[in-house]
């Protein structure tokens, strides 16, 4: 873990957002010395039902700021995931033991989005260059050839803050993008995901269930997978619906659980979020000092867990370019066109293409094509090779290592 102990004056970086990409910049900048204000609109880091993937190439780098272990040591490691036929019965299953030489981290850790950030929140009080502020939003921001302002609505009215840069990592509807006057192209699915949590232990009445499992059913498909918490199932839901709070009830919940597994009794329901499904990159991820990272500059739908893990990357790589231009003087264009090529052009190219194949492919609904794709995947998966190269793509190690590459 490296450390500065550089006393040139510096204008705090002002990250606006304290989810998992302004967290990870944080605390990798803060480890450094760097001053940096983070903003956090909310009164406390929220509990809430997000992702809940962090992938091979995302835990290298919380490995770097040193809080994968704490995390791994909290979560569920799950090395193994199914495709799963459920007209057939056919399984399709993924060793990540065979990626085990190409990264310390073979496997894909499940634990909630929100334990990671009061990790990194625990961790951030180590440094004093981190500046935490919640209950304070940040509206708009103005720039000069010399820094930003940052104009902030907290409790006590508005507050202007001066930085050097601002970096937007406060999701979908970031007011950073917006200030800066950047686009967010793409398009909305016709139909909402629903997400419900129970303490049903699956794993007892479904014959080797792995934690994370992808069904295919061309009545209607689902993703299992358990969290170090509970288990999570999400469904598609009918996009010409027009009652949807029906799809948040009780009873419809309980229907879906009884179709997925006809058990006696209710099941116990936790979390349940419905939400709406994006596929959307901004038009470029820099205008001036300004930056954006995760879902304030691309949205995906969650169909193999890369939009958290890519907003990560993002972090990292943004975070090493500021690095460099506060501790080594280097010029910010350039480095800020770099980030975009990487990461707009080449990483989160793969991340759309990918989630979109992953949806048509599970929401299929022609028998041939969902027996094609089961073949497909029960193929790949007998194969040592084939897999080895399907799980380095879909666990984004190639498309981090590829990004490194683009010049």
């Amino acid at each position: 873990m490296a450390t500065s102990t550089s006393t040139t004056p510096q204008a705090p970086i002002i990250i606006a957002g304290s989810g998992p990409a302004g967290s990870l910049l944080a605390l990798y900048l803060g480890q450094r010395n760097i001053p940096v204000v983070l903003l956090e609109k909310a009164a406390t880091l929220p509990i809430d039902l997000r992702a809940s993937t962090f992938h091979p190439p995302s835990l290298e780098m919380l490995d770097e700021v040193g809080i994968a272990q704490t995390m791994i040591a909290k979560g569920l490691v799950v090395d193994r995931y199914q495709y799963r036929d459920r007209k057939t019965n056919e399984v399709a299953e993924f060793n990540m033991q065979l990626i085990s030489d190409e990264t310390p981290f073979p496997f894909r850790l499940q634990l909630e989005q929100y334990e990671m950030t009061y990790i990194a929140a625990e961790k951030l009080k180590e440094y004093p260059s981190v500046s935490v502020l919640f209950e304070h939003e940040l509206k708009s921001f103005e720039q000069n050839d010399l820094g930003v302002t940052a104009i902030i609505q907290t409790p006590e009215g508005e507050k202007r803050v001066e930085g050097s840069f601002i970096v937007g990592c406060e999701g979908a509807s970031s007011n950073v993008r917006k200030s800066a006057g950047i686009g967010f192209g793409g398009f909305t699915y016709d139909e909402k995901f629903l997400v419900a949590s129970t303490t049903f232990p699956f794993e007892t009445v479904f014959d080797n269930l792995s934690y994370v499992n992808y069904v295919s059913d061309p009545d209607e498909w689902c993703v299992i997978l358990r969290t170090e918490k509970l288990w999570r199932v999400l469904w598609p839901t009918d996009p010409a619906e027009t009652n949807v709070d029906k799809y948040l009830s009780e009873d419809y919940i309980q229907q879906r659980l009884q179709h997925l597994y006809a058990k006696e009794g209710d099941y116990d329901i936790g979390h349940r979020t419905l939400y709406n499904v994006h596929q959307r990159v901004a038009e470029t991820y820099f205008n001036g000092r300004a930056v954006l990272a995760g879902d304030s500059c691309h949205l995906n739908n969650p169909l193999g867990g890369m939009g958290m893990n890519g907003g990560l990357h993002d972090a990292f790589n943004l975070a090493q370019k500021l690095t460099d231009i506060v501790q080594n003087g280097a010029e910010h264009i350039p480095l800020f066109e770099l980030y975009d090529r990487q990461r707009k052009d080449l990483a989160v190219r793969f991340v759309q293409e990918h989630t979109i194949a992953n949806k048509k492919l599970m929401e299929a609904t022609d028998a041939e094509t969902q027996k094609l794709r089961q073949q497909h995947f029960m193929q790949t998966a007998a194969d040592p090779i084939k897999a080895k190269a399907f799980i380095m793509e879909r666990g984004m190690l190639n498309c981090v290592r590829d990004s490194l590459l683009v010049k």
